[in-house]
This record gives C-alpha cells, structure tokens and sequence, in this order.
C-alpha cells in the first residue's frame, strides 16, 4: 500500500491502537497525561500456506495498524535469519497481511516470526511459525485433508477444550493440510447455548459477527477472526501449512452465480454475486493465498483466482479446484448437454497442468465428490443426481475430463474432498460404469472435521464407484462432542512412491488404510 499517512492508517483505528493513558503522576509539563504504547498483538497467531520447494505465503493479523516484518531461517537457533518487510495491516484488510517468501532452499524445515512494525518503529508480539519446503529429489512426504469448521451451529465449545480434531491432526505432524472447503459456515449462525437430542447442553463461544448470517463484508471478515479463536487451529496453522479451498459455506448454502436468495433471514442483501464478492474478499484476506489473477483464463475483473497447482516435490503435485465460482445454475442435472461446474476454462486450466505434471501423485483437491448425490431441494448441488444411465448435464463435463485423462496417457491421478459430513473411500470402475471411457481412480472423502455430522448420502453409479468403506456418525447433524463423528484423512507417500491413505475419526484413531501403488 502506498502513500500511507499517520492519519490514514490511524483513522478507524484508535480502539485497537493500544494506547494507555498513565496517572496524574506521570502527566506532561502541559498538564496533559502522558501516554504509555502498549505491546501490538497478534490476535489470529500466524500461518504459512501454499508451500512448494522454493516458496512459502505468510499470514498474520495484527490488533492495530503497522507494517509487517517476517524473518526466517532454516538453520535452527544457529542459522542465519534474513528479515523481509512485507506489507501495511490497516483496517481496509482488517488489520490481515500476508508476504510470499521466495528463494527458499527445496527440502528444508524452515522458522519464521512474525511482527508488526507501527510508523514509529515499534514492534509488537512475536508470532512464531513453521513450514517446510518440498525435497526435489524422491523424499517421504505426509498431510492431511478434511473439511467442515465451526458448522450446524456448533462453534467453539470451552468445556471441551475447542475444537480438538485439530490437535489430533496437529498431532501427526504432516507436511501440510488441505482444507477442502467451508472453511466458515457464513450461514449458520451460533447461539450461546444447543441442546442436543440426548438433553445435554452445547456451549458456544459467541461473538456478534457470528451470531446472525453474514451479510455484511464485517460479517464475513468475523467468522474467520472467531475460528481463529480456538487454540487447536491456531496451533496447527503455525505448524502445518495449509492448502484452503472454498466450497458453499464461505458465503451461503448451495450457492450458484446469479442465485437471488428467498430466504428471511438475510434483510439486507439477497444478491448472491454481491454476497460472493465480500465473501471472496474476506476468504484472500484471511487465507494464506496469492492474490493471483491467473493468466488471463478467465474473464473476473479484479477477484483473485481460488483454483491453483502446489507442487510439493517429486512425488506429490496438488491441483486445488473452484467448483463454485464457475457453475452454472443448480437444476435437477438432466440436461442431455453439457453444463459447466468446473467451467471450460477451468477443465482445460485441469487438463494442461496434470499433463505437465512430472509428479509421481497428481493429488486433484476437489470440494465437492464426484459420484455421491447432494441435493439441493429438487435440484443438485455437485455432480451426480442419481440416475444411473449415461452421463447428462454437469456430468459431461466430468465425463470429458477423464476420458482426457486417459486419452492423454495421464497417470495416478487421486481425488480427495469434503463437503458431505461422513468419510468414504471410493473406488471408479469403468468396467462396472454406465460410461466407461476412462481409467479408473480413488476417491477419498474425509470432513467434519468440526461441524455436525451426517450421512450416507446415495450413490449415482454412472461412472461405476464402489464404495469401499464409509464412517458414519450414529445420527443426522450428531455433535463434535462425539469426536468418533468427525473425520479426517492422512496420507502418506514413501520414498519409493507408494501412497498410503488412512482415515480417521476426530480422536485419530484408524478407520480404514488403503494402499496404493503408482503406475509407471
């Protein structure tokens, strides 16, 4: 940000400027009290995210304007730190800034801290964070994946110590985590106190952004400050880089372009893409992601792209997907041409990147399943709308994407998502497919990792999935009180390439391992 006065950077601002009037003791030769600046904090900790071999993107959030300062080193107490000055937090961010660190050394564990730095030069909290870069050469690597945070009214609980399936993740040390979506549940709002159908009573912390549906950019910007709240996220965000996707939720249910809401509960904004826009703002300004634009593939004026490729070494490359932003309408899915969920531009944008991959892995990081029906009222919401017959509508467009896969000879191709509330391991077979141009894949599902717990939703058999195993909650919208309802996957590729996928309730505990070799 450029041109910054005192004045602009202060207007707004003074509530949170830390400043501390003394006694009359200590008052000026003026008459008037002297002024004590107290230490600027870091309210939201810090994290790194979309972490490759040679780059790395900081976040933090400051309580009151400054300019950020990162240092980094990879040597440990001994090794040298190079300091970056990064840019200005000021309330047109929320007080968020983020830096790209670039340069790094591949296949290194690497320290960085985090400080605000005001116009007088002072430096407040320390935020002290970890990632590491990807190894060139073929190196172990491990993360995990899940979705769903802070949803069905099920916020932050203190009587049971947050939200703890993030420490349970946190525990496995991964090399980074994908969020596959509804980071924040924008919709739902969170009372003070639920009571769940045993009668027992689910505490919340509340504050007043997340108390009502967002509607206002403020809103937004509050229901990732709360979940930034709890100890366990905030823990394993500066420990584990994230790779964040946005699905729904970050804005409203089952959303689609050009939607209008009919529903009361919003007064002051019904427009969907004025929703979105704000949305989208306060989710780059609160995620650990480049402002990128793309290369000209699409046509968004100044909204940055969500849909990107991580590369994380030999043996892994993530291809994070938006099957939001580009939909068309949510209908019953039968058209008999086809419609667009990943968008034209987005599937050959796919289709480009997995071919030039030389990675062992190509991770696709969907936030939506391929074959599992979610409904939306008598229309669909992802993919599949159950009829078992050849593919129609946004089916045909999936059916393109992997009959390219094959043609263009692209191999170990994964798909890992979120988005339904229960875990499964699918396996496609075209032989057993009512389209069967493709070579057949897993899918993996994994999520809440926070939120209430649902399913099994019914499966459409177009492109042949069998369902190799499913965890369950033991009923609709069950709480996180009962971590065994929530759910995450681990995944980890040996030196030699072979990838193991387990997933996991929110204690951790092993549900289901498969083993999966790649083809050469």
């Amino acid at each position: 940000m450029s041109q910054l006065s005192r004045r602009s950077l202060l207007t707004g601002a003074l509530g949170g400027a830390g400043l501390v009037a003394l006694g009359q003791s200590t008052a000026s030769a003026a008459g008037a009290p002297a002024l004590l600046r107290s230490r600027g904090t870091l309210p939201s900790g810090v994290q790194a995210g979309d972490v490759t071999s040679r780059s790395a993107m900081v976040w933090s959030r400051s309580d009151r304007p400054g300019r950020m300062v990162v240092r980094v080193t990879s040597g440990g107490r001994r090794g040298s730190w190079r300091e970056i000055a990064g840019p200005w937090a000021t309330p047109r961010s929320d007080l968020t800034a983020k830096l790209e660190l670039k340069g790094l050394a591949p296949g290194r564990d690497f320290e960085y801290r985090v400080q605000f730095e005001d116009l007088d030069g002072h430096r407040g909290e320390v935020g002290v964070g970890h990632f590491s870069t990807a190894a060139l050469h073929d190196a172990p690597t491990s993360f995990v994946w899940t979705g769903d945070t802070c949803g069905q009214g099920w916020g932050i609980n203190p009587d049971l110590g947050g939200m703890v399936a993030y420490r349970a993740m946190h525990e496995l040390r991964p090399d980074f985590l994908i969020h596959s979506g509804d980071n924040i549940y924008a919709d739902g709002p969170i009372a003070e106190r639920v009571v769940e159908p045993d009668g027992q009573v689910w505490r919340n912390v509340v504050t007043p952004q997340v108390a009502k549906v967002a509607e206002t950019l403020d809103e937004f910007r509050g229901r990732y400050r709360y979940n930034l709240m709890d100890k366990n996220l905030r823990g394993m965000y500066a420990d584990v880089p994230v790779i964040s996707q946005w699905d729904d939720h970050e804005t409203v249910n089952n959303w689609y372009p050009g939607e209008v809401l009919d529903d009361p509960r919003y007064t002051r904004e019904r427009r969907v893409d004025v929703l979105s826009t704000r949305a989208r703002q306060a989710f780059f300004e609160f995620m650990p992601i480049a402002d990128r634009h793309g290369r000209g593939l699409h046509d968004l004026g100044k909204a940055p792209q969500v849909y990107r490729k991580v590369e994380r070494g030999s043996h892994v490359d993530v291809f994070a997907l938006d099957m939001r932003t580009y939909r068309g309408a949510n209908t019953p899915d039968l058209e008999p041409y086809r419609t667009a969920f990943l968008g034209g531009r987005q599937v050959e944008w796919l289709l480009d990147e997995l071919q030039r991959s030389r990675a062992t892995w190509k991770v696709i990081a969907a936030d939506m399943p391929i074959g599992i029906v979610v409904p939306d009222g008598k229309a669909i919401e992802a993919i599949a709308q159950g009829d078992a017959g050849a593919p129609l509508g946004r089916e045909l467009e999936l059916a393109y994407l992997l009959r390219e896969i094959k043609r263009r000879k692209i191999r170990n191709v994964v798909w890992f998502t979120a988005d339904v509330h229960y875990c499964a391991a699918h396996y496609y077979d075209p032989s057993k497919a009512a389209f069967s141009d493709f070579d057949g894949f897993y899918e993996f599902v994994a999520g809440p990792i926070s939120a209430g717990g649902f399913g099994p939703n019914a499966m459409d058999k177009t492109f042949g999935p069998q369902v190799l195993f499913q965890g369950l909650p033991r009923y609709a919208n069950q709480s996180p009180r009962d971590q065994k309802a929530m759910f995450f996957g681990y995944v980890e590729v040996d030196r030699a390439g072979t990838m193991t996928v387990s997933l996991r309730n929110g204690l951790g505990e092993v549900l289901h391992t498969t083993e999966l070799t790649p083809r050469s």
